[in-house]
């Protein structure tokens, strides 16, 4: 077995495959580096392997993410976008732009047809467009972030979003809420903000199909509709977006072993 862990900053993910690159076991816990959300969720992985599986059934493994530094016990430590990129080409068919909103960072992959990494941009100095962003949000809203995009498909305009830092925005829709403005319309402001913040990214690198979105966010199918209207393209998504960074490090294992 091969194991692949990302320490995000707000989440910890571990994906464990098999020597033909299947996975058998996947864990997820909602706390990132400097807390025991990755031994956590690795511990989840391995009990869903079955019959009291342990490290010591790991042949290899793989850390990548934020905090992958502090996850000396594996065997070795990859850059997120390299384990992404690799993710993502597993998982989605000619892939050729990834577009990932994190907890903390978003960034814009370009892939190659020869499914490396070409080039890519990222937000990683400022909450605003990230999955924070939108936390910080639900909270003003009085809501879980998974209700956001209800909110949004019941809007009937986008409000103006002007401010592009996190506090600022967040005082900007205290200030729409208090003048009576529609939380739904507030919530589509919310998403096209990040969508707009993400196409500046997207527009550093370039876009061309197939377009794959992963991270937390691209559950959100309010702001991924959103997305694709902004970009003029599909964009396609998985049921293992938040994985995306721990399947890719899992796969890298797995190819470094061997090598």
């Amino acid at each position: 077995m091969f194991l692949g862990l990302d320490v995000g900053s707000t989440a910890s993910k571990c994906v464990i495959v098999d020597e033909d690159g299947h996975i058998i076991a996947k864990g997820m816990y909602p706390s990132g580096a400097g807390t025991a959300g990755p031994q956590t969720c690795v511990d989840e992985a391995l009990a869903a392997c079955g019959g009291g599986a342990s490290l010591a059934d790991i042949r290899f493994s793989c850390a990548t993410g934020y905090g992958r530094k502090l996850s000396d016990w594996t065997n070795i430590q990859i850059s997120e976008l390299s384990c992404h990129a690799r993710g993502a080409v597993e998982l989605f068919d000619g892939v050729r732009t990834v577009i990932d909103i994190g907890g903390q960072d978003a960034k814009v992959l370009s892939i190659g047809k020869d499914g490396t990494l070409e080039n890519f941009a990222m937000n990683d100095k400022c909450a605003a467009g990230t999955g924070r962003f939108l936390d910080v949000m639900a909270s003003v809203f009085g809501c879980d972030v998974s209700e956001l995009s209800a909110y949004d498909e019941r809007s009937t305009q986008i409000a103006s979003i002007s401010s592009t830092c996190t506090v600022f925005a967040e005082s900007e829709v205290i200030s729409k809420l208090a003048s009576g403005e529609d939380i739904c319309n507030i919530a589509a402001g919310v998403h096209q903000s990040v969508v707009d913040r993400t196409y500046g990214l997207a527009q550093r690198v370039g876009v061309k199909l197939a377009v794959a979105m992963t991270g937390g966010v691209a559950l959100n199918t309010s702001l991924r509709r959103r997305l694709e209207e902004r970009i003029g393209l599909p964009v396609a998504t998985s049921e293992l977006a938040q994985y995306n960074g721990a399947y890719g490090a899992a796969l890298l294992a797995l190819e470094r072993c061997e090598v």
